[in-house]
This record gives structure tokens, sequence and C-alpha cells, in this order.
């Protein structure tokens, strides 16, 4: 399969780009050299950058059905001459820019570009983003800079001014559950359920096919709040929806750490259960650091909660469907608690429906700001009660 295939739902911006490939040979100013790839979480911006970067740097253009060796290494990060830039860290660091400066610098080692990619550039300070406005407005001739953010307005302007825009589309239910039958080989009827259930996430979807427990906390998450009507069943759930997170988060690092140090050893040439070097045991080790490992879970655990809270938000926006007669053209999110739904669209008026809807974002906001999760979530499932 090429390396398109795996972009889903941005038919559009995948024909432009491929174009936009094709057309370097005989053209090569006819490439821009900074680019914002911007869409909605879970629109796959990430993995369009690093198609179009494979493309871009292969001989076979990313189209072969067979992908070459260098596409293989694009798509795995081991390639020298793409480089990934992404963080578990709430900001990038302006010494993390400055290294990636210089590396932009360098003459490409065998490809025609140099292509430096830079996920969540959302997340770089104003005098972060400074140091890297120069490149971007005069890249070196031989690079490429892929940045990507969720919205073109989460950037500077000057940023964003210096920057050939693209916009992802969020992929529609159909889209996604043929992406997890045909290229990950779910079951057609768990790839529509997870498909609707991740309304447009990709990697949410995959998330919900692959792994049962996280489909099982997404149900268990729906009907406590369905179930929500006193005080103690708010903090009850709460501590419940906080535990089963960093147990999610953890296990998901644990595993990474696992495939890290299972690389670490094919890269070094080095069998599964050869010692280590000791010129390589810092380096080994670090991949399972203490320090390393926790903050990973904390940044994970973030992520599993917000997810969640967009959980909450679905049955809200189900209710305001129920509300509105719209469930012919709007359909509902959560099909299998529809009965529960109903009787809660009744018992809601609209404006209480908005009003738990501005709970949740608050909450999001509240969780950005580092503060006491368990207390966020038992205050926004008091405020949810009906």
């Amino acid at each position: 399969m090429s390396v398109w295939d795996a972009i889903v739902g941005q038919e559009p911006t995948v024909a432009l780009l491929k174009q936009i490939v094709a057309s370097q040979g005989h053209d090569r100013d006819s490439v821009a050299q900074s680019w914002l790839i911007c869409g909605p979480p879970g629109s796959g911006r990430s993995n369009l950058a690093r198609a179009f970067a494979a493309a871009l740097v292969s001989p076979d253009h990313g189209l072969d059905d067979q992908p070459s060796r260098i596409t293989q290494q694009v798509l795995a990060g081991t390639y020298p001459d793409v480089t990934v830039l992404s963080t578990n860290k709430v900001t990038i660091g302006i010494n993390e820019v400055r290294e990636l400066i210089m590396t932009s610098e360098q003459m490409p080692s065998t490809s025609p570009w140099r292509v430096i990619i830079i996920e969540d550039v959302d997340r770089m300070l104003e005098r972060t983003t400074n140091v890297l406005l120069k490149e971007i407005e005069e890249p070196a001739p031989h690079t490429i800079w892929l940045l990507c953010a969720p919205n073109a307005q989460d950037v500077l302007p000057t940023i964003r001014s210096r920057t050939r825009v693209v916009n992802l589309a969020i992929p529609s239910n159909t889209a996604v559950a043929g992406f997890l039958t045909d290229q990950v080989g779910v079951e057609p009827p768990l790839a529509a359920k997870a498909a609707r259930l991740a309304q447009g996430h990709i990697g949410i979807a995959k998330l919900y096919a692959t792994r049962e427990q996280v489909l099982v906390d997404r149900d268990d998450l729906v009907v406590g709040l369905l179930n929500l009507h006193r005080a103690s069943d708010a903090v009850v759930l709460a501590g419940r929806v906080v535990d089963a997170a960093k147990d999610q988060a953890t296990d998901t690092v644990n595993e990474q750490v696992k495939r890290d140090e299972q690389e670490f050893r094919a890269i070094n040439g080095l069998a599964p259960d050869e010692r280590i070097p000791r010129q390589l045991l810092g380096a080994y080790h670090a991949l399972s650091s203490k320090d390393q490992v926790r903050r990973r879970v904390t940044r994970l655990t973030r992520d599993v909660l917000d997810r969640n809270l967009t959980t909450l938000a679905s049955v809200y926006r189900d209710v305001g469907v129920l509300q509105n007669q719209a469930e012919e053209t709007a359909g509902l999110v959560n099909l299998e608690n529809r009965a529960a739904i109903a009787e809660l669209s009744v018992r809601l008026s609209r404006e209480d429906a908005i009003e738990r809807l501005e709970i949740i974002a608050r909450t999001r906001r509240r969780l950005a700001a580092n503060g006491s999760t368990l207390l966020d979530f038992e205050a926004l499932f008091c405020g949810l009660l009906a």
C-alpha cells in the first residue's frame, strides 16, 4: 500500500500534495518550504506530515504499493534526513527549537530535501516561536518545515503568515470505519461502533477497536453519568474515573517502554536476551527511568481524562439532538444508551443541557492548568447532577 493509503478522509488534501510532490522533479521552486498543517485532534495531521515527508524524500514519491526502504524509515522515525519534534511536555522548549534550527542548516545526507516536522507547534511560548520565525521566513535552500497545530489561530500570526496553510477535515464515520476494517483488520460491526464513538478521531477509534478495556471504561463512564443522582455518586464516580485514567496511562506507557527497549536492541544489533554493553547502559536505562516514566504517565493521564470529557460532552450533544428532534439527520453518538439519554432529555431543559456543556468546557480548562484532577472531576460531576 502507498504511503498515502493510511491518510483517512482527506482526499482533496492528499491529491494536492501528490501533485506538488510530482511537480518537484521539473520545478523544484514549486514546493513551498514552510507549511502549517492544521486539523482537529484525531484528524491525522501528524500522519499526513510524515506521509508528505516520505513522499518528498523517497524516489518512489510514496506511491508504490510496496513502500521503499526510505519510506519505511521515514514512517518509523529512523531516516536521517527527516527530523520529528514531538513532546509529552506542556510546552516545547527553546533549546529544542535551537537544535532543530542547527539541524535544518545541514545538507541532507542522501535526499533532495531535509524535512523538519514539529508536532503541536501551538505548544510553543512566544519567545520560542520568535526563535523559529527567521528560519520559517527564510529556510535553508534544502530544507522544508512542516508545522502541525489544531488550528491556524492557535499559532502566532507571524508564523501563520509565512507558511502555506493546509486545513484537514474531520473524517467521516464511514471513512474511519473503513480504515479500521481495511488496514487494522477490525471486524466491520466493531469498526462502525468505534468510529461512531470516536466522533472522527482516528487514533481514539483505533484505541476503542483494539483495546477492549478502553472501550469498557468509556461505557462505564457513560452509564455512571446517566446514573448520577446524589453528591455521593459524583464523588465515587470521580474517584473511579481518575483511577481508571491513571491505570490506563500506566499500562500504555509500560507497553511503550517495552517497545522502546526492543527497538533499542534492534538498532544496536542486540538479541532480546543479550546483555547490554557498558557504553550503552546509560542510554538504555534512560528509556525506563522513573522520572521519564512518571512524566509520560502524567501527560497521558491528562490525555485520557480529556478524552473522558469529550465522552461526557457527547451525552449532552445527544440530549440536544433528541430535544430538537434531529436524530434522523444528526444521529446519536451513544446509541447503546439511547433510552437513558432520552429520559435525561426530558428531565433537562435546553438551557440545562447547554449549561452542562459549559461545565465540561470549564473542567477542560482547569485540567490544562494542572490543578487537582480529583477535585476537578468531583466538582464536575456535582455540577452535572440532574
